[in-house]
């Protein structure tokens, strides 16, 4: 068959145009059409949104609590997918890897750097949101619950408090995180010292493999299934679901808050306390809350270092008292300090809600805490020295928004081996101490708050753990390390890496280079594979 010059010329001429359109889609058209050959279940276009459409800065903003990876400086994606079913995250991980897209994973926003939402070593990227996937299911005979990563951790105590008073999940103290990236680094609250941490009640999960399969803890093997229990999030898939481990809680638990400041001997105090808080009762949790007090709190008066003692006790308020007395009674705890609740309401008192404020409010799933701020970490295994906490004041002081949290261990936390889950900060380990530094001008006085954190966190070096100085995972710090654009650089993600998971890191990068050998899930300080 024979074709004039002219036909030739004309089927070249629409295969150039042909061409020239399919070149022209865009991104987001590529990954729609994507979507929809590979999802089992129709993609609505609503859950994919561009800079270009009004509701795009509210849906970034939505979950997100640093607001200094909002700036107009910082990378933005070039749309966010919010899938509606489990098939729909697995089509996202499908297309994204035949399209070269470089996708973050949102469950609840909280991470300290922003990582779920921001990428500062590649673009273009898009976020893969999962606030849609937030079911949950609580069987109280069996004991457990099925989540979905996108819930709250308040949704998540709230529902087990609608079927049982006497069951609860030793979960997070701040009822606004996302179940999904919680639980990869631990998640540790007040019943941590008597069950330990989040991660280390977890009985099954569903995950989205670099290849796109969906696999449970059968599927997914017991090495896949250690590592995501306390690895940190978005190095190995996509978390879709957790199947947790319910705990007994009694029907009545008791909760007090007692303030002690410079001039009430806080120093002595908080001295004692770290001798005493790793070994006192596994039923009770005393955190140290530490900041200046504010104007309005010493009216006339010169700034002053104010300690809360926040805390939960599982028993009534004379059992508490009981081993107050024995345990503690420096702190001078009284009958009147006390209050008697259930523990989901003890849930919202060590939140920070408003008294009398109704369980229904965990529902929300709002952060209470939006800011710019930056955040670091240290576990401590001695008690700091009384002249220590007084030049630890003079800093503070010097601060304009400074915060302390420390969290005791002990209990369980002692007893559980390092190498149980990822997680390794165990037995030795007396508390744990975030440091944060909070402003409200955006980027004018970044530099001026960064540098003050850095400079404290410096100057507590002598005071904390050493070789390797421990840092939180969930407590994400860029200042540790970040691994390069390409992550390939075993050595650099080490030094992170030993810091968050002492001996422990190791074994993630063995199980990394076996299920993502090609580094799809990869941010700033995800676990690295092997060169290979």
């Amino acid at each position: 068959m024979k074709f004039s010059s002219n036909y030739i010329l004309s089927l070249l001429s629409l295969l150039l145009l042909w061409a020239s359109f399919t070149t022209s889609i865009s991104v987001e058209d590529k990954f729609i059409q994507c979507l929809n050959l590979n999802s089992k279940l129709s993609i609505p276009l609503s859950t994919v949104c561009t800079p270009n459409e009004s509701t795009f800065s509210s849906i970034l903003q939505s979950s997100a609590q640093n607001l200094r990876y909002l700036e107009p400086s910082k990378p933005k994606p070039e749309f966010i997918f919010t899938p509606m079913y489990e098939s729909h995250v697995q089509a996202s991980v499908i297309c994204a890897k035949q399209l070269g897209i470089h996708l973050r994973v949102r469950s609840g926003g909280h991470d300290y750097e922003g990582l779920s939402y921001v990428s500062q070593i590649e673009t273009p990227f898009i976020i893969v949101d999962l606030s849609k996937l937030r079911s949950i299911n609580v069987d109280i005979v069996d004991n457990s619950a099925w989540i979905q990563a996108g819930a709250t951790i308040g949704e998540v105590y709230y529902r087990i408090a609608e079927k049982s008073k006497i069951h609860g999940f030793p979960a997070g103290l701040c009822t606004s995180l996302g179940v999904g990236g919680h639980i990869t680094g631990g998640a540790y609250g007040t019943m941590m010292r008597k069950y330990g941490l989040g991660a280390d009640n977890v009985l099954d999960a569903r995950i989205i493999d670099a290849n796109g399969k969906i696999l449970d803890r059968a599927a997914m093997g017991e090495d896949l299934f250690w590592a995501i229990r306390g690895g940190g999030g978005a190095s190995f898939g996509i978390i879709l679901s957790w199947k947790i481990k319910l705990v007994p809680v009694p029907e009545t638990v008791t909760v007090f808050t007692v303030m002690k400041n410079l001039e009430q001997g806080a120093t002595k105090i908080l001295y004692r306390w770290q001798q005493v808080a790793d070994k006192l009762d596994e039923n009770l949790f005393i955190r140290v809350i530490i900041q200046p007090a504010s104007p309005e709190q010493k009216t006339g008066q010169k700034r002053t270092i104010t300690t809360l003692y926040n805390a939960v006790f599982l028993g009534g308020t004379e059992k508490l008292l009981q081993v107050m007395q024995q345990s503690f009674p420096e702190l001078g705890l009284t009958k009147n300090d006390c209050i008697e609740t259930s523990w989901i309401k003890s849930v919202l008192y060590i939140g920070g809600f408003p008294s009398n404020t109704p369980p229904e409010i965990l529902l929300k799933g709002k952060s209470t805490f939006k800011n710019y701020f930056k955040s670091k970490s240290d576990f401590v295994k001695e008690p700091i020295p009384e002249t220590a906490l007084e030049g630890l004041w003079k800093r503070l002081l010097a601060e304009d928004s400074p915060l302390m949290i420390w969290n005791p261990y002990g209990g369980q936390m002692s007893k559980i081996p390092e190498s149980e889950i990822p997680f390794p900060h165990r037995n030795g380990t007396l508390f744990k101490i975030q440091y944060v530094s909070t402003w409200h001008d955006g980027e004018n006085n970044e530099t001026k708050h960064m540098d003050w954190i850095r400079k404290l966190y410096n100057y507590m070096a002598p005071y904390v753990s050493n070789f390797p100085r421990e840092a939180y995972v969930n407590y994400r710090d860029l200042d540790l390390g970040m691994n390069k654009k390409d992550n390939t650089s075993f050595v650099q993600a080490s030094v992170w890496g030993v810091k968050y998971f002492k001996d422990n890191f190791n074994r993630l990068v063995r199980v990394k280079t076996r299920v993502d050998p090609d580094n799809f899930f990869r941010h700033e300080q995800s676990i690295p594979p092997l060169p290979s």
